[in-house]
């Protein structure tokens, strides 16, 4: 049983920090999306780099990016929500409904990892070198969210046994 509360916990524990995540973007849209617009304009890297023909300039473009960002973090969070709530249902069930309960829970880990992973680590990272800017380099928090997703899912995707 405490192999199963344990990945209930972590569950519960990666809903609510995406819960606060879209939360802070929503409420506190203008700081949020200053850090976007940074990254996507590329106007606080290295000032000789030849990269700049990459940058996008646009600010409805940066608004469109920001709010696929947060419906991205929105859907994962409700994924892991709804899985958190079939696994706390299927906590004393037998391992065949305790390990069907995690399906919504492996699409919105999978779903943190891709953001991290793809959005910001390769995209905002690599493809607008956000790695140069001094102010709003975001890739070291994307990398502990990718790890700190990687993780749960690992251990979220071991499978239980019947309880005893």
């Amino acid at each position: 049983m405490i192999d199963r509360i344990s990945k209930l916990v972590l569950v519960v524990g990666i809903a609510c920090f995406f819960s606060i995540v879209v939360f802070n973007n929503l409420t506190d849209y203008g700081s949020n999306f200053a850090y976007v617009q940074h990254v996507l304009s590329m106007d606080t890297i290295f000032p000789e780099s030849t990269l700049t023909w990459r940058a996008l300039t646009s600010p409805r473009l940066h608004h469109w990016i920001f709010s696929g960002i947060i419906v991205w973090e929105a859907l994962t969070t409700g994924f892991c929500w709804i899985g958190a709530w079939r696994l706390f249902r299927a906590l004393k069930a037998d391992a065949e409904s305790f390990n069907a309960a995690k399906s919504p829970i492996v699409i919105g880990l999978t779903a943190s990892c891709w953001l991290w992973l793809f959005g910001f680590l390769g995209i905002g990272g690599e493809w607008f070198v956000m790695w140069q800017s001094p102010d709003w380099n975001g890739q070291p928090i994307a990398f502990q969210m990718f790890v700190v997703t990687s993780i749960i899912l690992l251990w979220v995707r071991q499978p239980d046994s019947n309880l005893a």
